[in-house]
């Protein structure tokens, strides 16, 4: 059985083309100058991306997540009980208009003293 760490690891490692254009952006301070981590867990979850100096999770969904509605319900608020906002964005959003889905991400960070 594949624990979280290692499936985790897995995850880092197989990115989807979609994640892999966000994660351009918000590695190495891209965003803002706030610290991202990709693929990482919090409690029973993996989460896409985290930034624990805002308490933001970022989600980035593709097309089965429009048939797993109540799981990610259930996940989101497990997340939001931990004291993380969520962020959903949809895969098309990012392919289709990536500046927007980045002002989108920017509204959710807080005031940060190198911006």
């Amino acid at each position: 059985m594949e624990t979280t760490f290692i499936k985790a690891r897995r995850l880092r490692r197989d990115m989807t083309p979609t994640e892999r254009v966000v994660w351009g952006v918000l590695r190495a301070r891209g965003l803002r100058g706030f610290k991202f981590r990709r693929q990482i867990p919090v409690g029973p979850f993996i989460v896409d991306f985290l930034c624990v100096e805002a308490g933001l999770i970022i989600e980035v969904d593709g097309d089965t997540h429009s048939h797993q509605v109540a799981y990610d319900r259930r996940r989101t608020l497990y997340l939001e009980t931990q004291g993380y906002r969520v962020v959903r964005i949809a895969n098309r959003d990012v392919r289709e208009n990536l500046q927007g889905v980045l002002q989108f991400i920017v509204t959710k960070l807080p005031n940060h003293p190198l911006t």
